[in-house]
């Protein structure tokens, strides 16, 4: 099977080999992608093998991306596989959350299941396989924390040296506990999450370390098997939409790109739109989608959703692409939308961490314009676990969550607790009041 890293620019699309470490072309400078053959089986083939490979003990088949290997043909040798068999996460019904956005139904794909936590484990087993692959024993990676956790633990399963590279006091206590348990060297930077990663990608050069950002395209094949999990689960019925938070964007440019591939394999009969939501302090992707010209970075990204506070996201020109093939949208929520938003996730028995919570925010947004209809077939997905930021969920509820600007967050749906004494008819007058 032919497979190759191809220039994303459509004036270049040079072509480099799988086994060079490089994250952007060397003649003009553009996104690669990892480009191979479609699988030789027929459609119907390949979903009753996927679906069989459920009842298999191999590792390789319990994971819920090297079940679809077929579409990832990179590994000649499942000896260089890294798996803590991730995937497998769920589809959750949410009709509380359902009615708040004003739609007949929503089903969130919560990748919060994850080993680590959150959806950064999908593509995270596809670059260490990568870096082992190629013999590079160090690997890095900048984050504000889920892809730290990811790629520590991966390592650490990989017996790779991990280096993590961080904005200093702006990372969640919940994530940043990951990566230093999993035994990754954590630098803190005084320098924001774009600044970091300039650096970082000097001294990957320099030092001979493997980056394993989202701007490496062996984590978006990874990421996008998500999709091709999720369709498989819906028995290849797709949704009219798939709604995801905005980061740094290499989610919604591997789920075009799954999406492109499944359609064009026979294993679905239409594009679902993709929708992104971004937080409104940290919204360059939006303001690009609504005004054009030139894409212009937001040098000071704001957001309490630390896992989309980014404002020089990499992958946006992949991104553009997706959201105008799928004929979709770009939406941006306020700090207050969001938080309220995941205290209603929550109330569905369903928890999440703050960026999850933009994909309920934006889609109330868009069914009060009018841009997804009450009556579409949604999925939204959940980028992590409710456990990945315990600080903000409790400032929220208690009513102490400081926006970045400093104003005071309302408590719309609070859940304060009580104090009570230790007596038993005090308490059942307590209760008795609730």
């Amino acid at each position: 099977m032919s497979a190759a890293l191809i220039c994303f620019e459509p004036a270049c699309r040079a072509r480099y080999d799988t086994r060079e470490v490089i994250y952007n072309c060397p003649r003009c400078g553009g996104l690669l992608e990892a480009i191979a053959d479609p699988p030789a089986l027929n459609a119907g083939v390949l979903k009753q093998l996927w679906r069989q490979r459920r009842a298999s003990n191999l590792p390789i088949d319990q994971s819920g991306v090297w079940r679809y290997r077929e579409i990832i043909p990179y590994f000649d040798d499942a000896a260089d596989i890294v798996t803590l068999r991730e995937g497998n996460t769920p589809l959750l019904e949410a009709p509380r959350a359902a009615q708040y956005a004003g739609l007949d139904r929503l089903v969130f794909k919560h990748q919060g299941f994850n080993p680590t936590g959150s959806f950064k484990d999908n593509g995270m087993t596809c670059g260490a396989s990568q870096a082992r692959l190629l013999g590079m024993p160090r690997v890095a990676c900048v984050s504000t924390g889920n892809t730290s956790a990811s790629m520590a633990a991966y390592a650490a399963a990989a017996g790779l040296q991990p280096f993590i590279f961080i904005p200093h006091g702006n990372i969640s206590y919940g994530k940043l506990a990951q990566a230093l348990d999993y035994g990754a060297h954590t630098l803190q930077v005084e320098a924001n999450f774009d600044q970091i990663l300039a650096l970082v990608r000097v001294l990957s050069e320099k030092l001979g370390i493997y980056l394993l950002n989202s701007i490496n395209p062996f984590r978006i094949e990874g990421q996008k098997t998500i999709v091709f999990e999720m369709l498989d689960q819906r028995d290849w019925q797709p949704p009219d939409w798939i709604v995801l938070p905005g980061g740094n964007l290499g989610n919604v440019s591997a789920f075009g790109k799954g999406l492109r591939e499944m359609h064009a394999m026979g294993l679905i009969s239409k594009l679902p739109r993709l929708a992104v939501v971004q937080a409104a302090g940290s919204a360059p992707f939006y303001e690009f989608m609504q005004h054009g010209g030139e894409f212009a970075s937001n040098p000071h990204p704001e957001t309490l959703a630390t896992a989309i506070k980014i404002g020089d996201p990499v992958s946006w020109p992949k991104a553009r692409f997706e959201i105008e093939q799928s004929r979709g949208v770009v939406e941006r929520v306020t700090e207050q939308e969001i938080a309220d938003a995941k205290a209603i996730i929550g109330r569905c028995g369903i928890g999440c961490e703050p960026a999850s919570a933009a994909t309920l925010a934006g889609l109330r947004k868009l069914v009060a314009a009018g841009a997804v209809r009450a009556g579409d077939d949604v999925v939204a997905v959940l980028t992590g676990n409710v456990l990945k930021d315990p600080d903000y969920v409790f400032r929220y509820h208690t009513g102490q969550l400081e926006a970045p600007d400093k104003s005071m967050l309302r408590s719309t749906f609070g859940n304060q607790p009580v104090v009570v004494p230790n007596d038993a008819n005090r308490i059942a007058q307590v209760i008795a009041g609730l």
